[in-house]
């Protein structure tokens, strides 16, 4: 898991003095809200395309992932939100993006990321987190070394089979 620092990030959300604005330009590591997304969806090539720049896109908590379904394709990094450490539905937008919809770019977790929530988010699918200020990175990085020696008796985003199901090493 990549841990980020929002000060250095090279993903950037297009907005003026107001706001986001309505239909951004299209420029490389835009960070966009969905509504911006909506906009310019349709004009922006898939990832394989020669003139493809990386964009990315912030999804509430409280939206359905279905929304992003046929766009997996134009997307770099998908942004889910955790409002509170107590709301989970990002958990739940993170499996199905990777697991339904087979979304192979980054999916960032953001908004009051937790040292503890680090390996229920590596499970569900996210590969970046953006802790929340007070929390630490190096007691983040040993949460996720805990169980990567251990593994998990269920099955994951990465590792599907169950450990019973698994063949021995």
């Amino acid at each position: 898991m990549k841990f980020i620092d929002i000060q250095q990030d090279a993903w950037r959300t297009v907005g003026g003095e107001d706001g986001p604005v309505p239909h951004p330009p299209i420029k490389s590591n835009s960070l966009l809200t969905l509504a911006q997304w909506h906009a310019v969806r349709d004009q922006w090539p898939a990832r394989d395309a020669a003139d493809y720049k990386p964009v990315g896109v912030i999804l509430p908590n409280d939206a359905d992932v279905e929304v992003l379904a046929n766009d997996a394709c134009k997307l770099s990094l998908v942004v889910l939100n955790f409002p509170k450490w107590v709301d989970g539905r990002a958990y739940s937008q993170a499996h199905i993006l990777r697991a339904r919809y087979r979304f192979n770019g980054e999916i960032r977790a953001t908004g009051e990321v937790l040292v503890d929530m680090v390996p229920l988010l590596a499970r569900t699918g996210f590969d970046a987190a953006a802790l929340r200020a007070d929390q630490d990175r190096a007691a983040a990085e040993r949460a996720l070394g805990f169980f990567a020696t251990t593994g998990h008796y269920q099955g994951d985003v990465v590792e599907t089979k169950p450990a019973f199901g698994r063949a021995a090493a």
